[in-house]
């Protein structure tokens, strides 16, 4: 479980997998059975992008049911109020899904329902207090729950490539403050803003950062991404590394594994992304050198409060 794995100091690997478009779980169980014996956890995306998909808490229940991975249950306040997130987290509770990552959500804009409304009453920060009132045994009015309190790792969302340097210090902190356990980031594609992140904003926390390594699987596709994924820049060298090669996935593949390879320099973890091939995330993970869990890996993970070198959302 991630609990365990942070506790124990481990570098930390999660992965995402996006619930279906439909009633059937059956392609997305497929797509994450590879992971099994990989990864510390799995994150159910909630209707990422604005983008209507079957509820994380459901997707999140069955993986765990069907697949023995430990699911990470995201949870975005774009769609809920406060009723109903801590409906939806006594929910998770009661069917042991213990692990939330604690999100605003993207705008609804940004989706295919333009015109849908969004809610908003909370965002990360408040979302991550109340998860922490629910494991103190006390509702969002301060109203004692019946059966006692919850036993969520909470986690959140941080962007070190973000273009505010005192906004992205700012709220990394205040989700501190408010009980994030671990931190999952952005995509990264600027391993020196990472670095710098580490030791100059993350590192006196002592929490773990995963960093966000997303599978390219050609120009067209990271081409893509600069254009519609706000706050992410594909470097044009990656592009025209993916545009020259024969086999422009495989080429995504080594590419996500050398980032991998420069994560574990500096992080404590990766959260690997990889759209609709998520069947590729172990390939990935061996082109790394990451060994399955529970066999001996290369290098140790760096210690949560280990000094960084310094370098050049």
């Amino acid at each position: 479980m991630l609990r365990d794995a942070i506790a124990r100091q481990e570098f930390l690997i999660t992965a995402e997998v996006a619930p279906p478009r439909g009633s059937d779980p059956a392609p997305m169980l497929r797509q994450a059975a590879g992971l099994v014996g990989r990864v510390h956890g799995v994150n159910l995306t909630d209707s990422s992008r604005a983008v209507m998909g079957m509820s994380p808490l459901v997707a999140s229940f069955l993986l765990q049911q069907h697949l023995g991975l430990d699911a990470i249950c995201q949870l975005a306040c774009r769609d809920r109020n406060r009723i109903a997130l801590q409906a939806d987290l006594l929910g998770a509770a009661a069917l042991g899904i213990h692990t939330i990552l604690a999100l605003t959500g993207d705008p609804v804009k940004a989706g295919d329902s333009p015109d849908a409304k969004a809610v908003f009453e909370l965002e990360s920060v408040r979302l991550l207090r109340l998860i922490g009132h629910l494991n103190q045994g006390q509702d969002s009015n301060g109203k004692p729950l019946a059966e006692g309190g919850t036993h969520f790792l909470a986690g959140a969302a941080v962007d070190p490539q973000s273009s505010s340097w005192s906004g992205l210090q700012r709220r990394f902190e205040q989700k501190v403050l408010a009980g994030a356990q671990f931190f999952q980031s952005q995509l990264i594609t600027d391993f020196e803003k990472l670095d710098k992140f580490m030791s100059q904003i993350a590192s006196p926390s002592g929490k773990p950062i995963l960093a966000g390594i997303f599978l390219l699987k050609s120009a067209k596709n990271a081409q893509f991404i600069n254009k519609y994924v706000p706050g992410v820049q594909i470097p044009e060298s990656t592009i025209a590394r993916l545009a020259q090669a024969a086999n422009p996935l495989d080429e995504g593949i080594t590419i996500a594994a050398e980032q991998i390879q420069s994560a574990r320099q500096l992080c404590h973890g990766i959260h690997l992304m990889a759209v609709k091939a998520e069947h590729l995330m172990p390939q990935i993970l061996d082109r790394a050198g990451i060994a399955p869990l529970g066999h001996p890996a290369p290098t140790p993970a760096p210690e949560p409060n280990t000094a960084h070198s310094s370098a050049p959302h």
